[in-house]
């Protein structure tokens, strides 16, 4: 599973036959949407994470999409092989680049400015307990949100993420990515998520090998849309949009604040 991290439920969770009920019974019906500008990693990582907790005990009831930017980041995912960082210690210094190991799955990536990262904390014992499948509707909701700009994303057999083979006038060219995906998952709630290149600085990408592909070729939405890119809120509003098409929730525009509220509200109830 080279692009998802699951950890199974601790001694003590919810038995297999009243998870299962739980799932048949309760189905939620919104998607939080969390729209934050431009956050650091670390600060980031840690809401995921509080996040994704207070979604495993219930006091978050509903999945949630966090969408932000970062300044230049580095992040190295479990199967994250040293050599694939090209880019010494000192230049990404000079580069302003932070550099995290993580708990996700997958090799190596940039977030940086222009680059629309989201963490869906998805509850999947109320869709379907497969990371495999869960991967494959992250795909699906990056492919749909790119399709009001014009660009035709696709997946690569045997490789996670979303590629882009036709230029803007139709002609095939050579698969070039615009999303990467990493996951992370224990007692079947996520956290981790994407990466769509809006306006990225694809030359941050020369630090590594993107992935761990070899010889893979970055792009960006501003690049594939032939020199009318769109805004980077119009793409925003479209993944979430889309996502919560595929996993047939509906988006809600909600504050992070009051999202807190919400689980703090839950939590002191219980």
């Amino acid at each position: 599973m080279p692009d998802a991290q699951v950890e199974r439920a601790a001694p003590g969770g919810m038995p297999d036959a009243a998870r299962s009920a739980f799932r048949a019974a309760d189905i939620g019906a919104s998607l939080h949407v969390i729209k934050l500008g431009v956050r650091p990693y670390a600060e980031m990582l840690e809401l995921q994470r509080q996040v994704a907790r207070a979604r495993i005990t219930g006091a978050i009831d509903e999945d949630v999409l966090l969408l932000v930017e970062h300044p230049p980041v580095v992040t190295l995912g479990r199967s994250a092989k040293g050599a694939n960082l090209v880019a010494s210690p000192e230049l990404l210094v000079a580069r302003g680049v932070e550099l995290f190991e993580v708990e996700r799955g997958g090799d190596i990536t940039f977030h940086g400015p222009g680059q629309l990262v989201g963490y869906p904390v998805v509850d999947l014992k109320r869709h379907r307990q497969d990371l495999h499948w869960y991967l494959r509707q992250i795909e699906e909701s990056l492919i749909r949100g790119l399709v009001p700009f014009g660009i035709a994303g696709s997946r690569v057999a045997g490789l996670t993420g979303v590629w882009v083979e036709q230029d803007s006038t139709g002609r095939a060219h050579g698969p070039r990515k615009i999303a990467s995906i990493g996951v992370h998952a224990r007692n079947w709630v996520t956290w981790h998520g994407f990466a769509l290149n809006v306006e990225t600085d694809l030359s941050y990408f020369d630090l590594m090998v993107p992935c761990g592909i070899q010889g893979v070729r970055m792009t960006t939405v501003a690049l594939e849309s032939g020199g009318n890119a769109p805004s980077f809120a119009s793409i925003t509003d479209s993944v979430a949009k889309a996502l919560g098409e595929v996993f047939d929730l509906a988006p809600v525009d909600t504050e992070l604040d009051a999202l807190l509220r919400i689980a703090a509200g839950a939590a002191q109830s219980g």
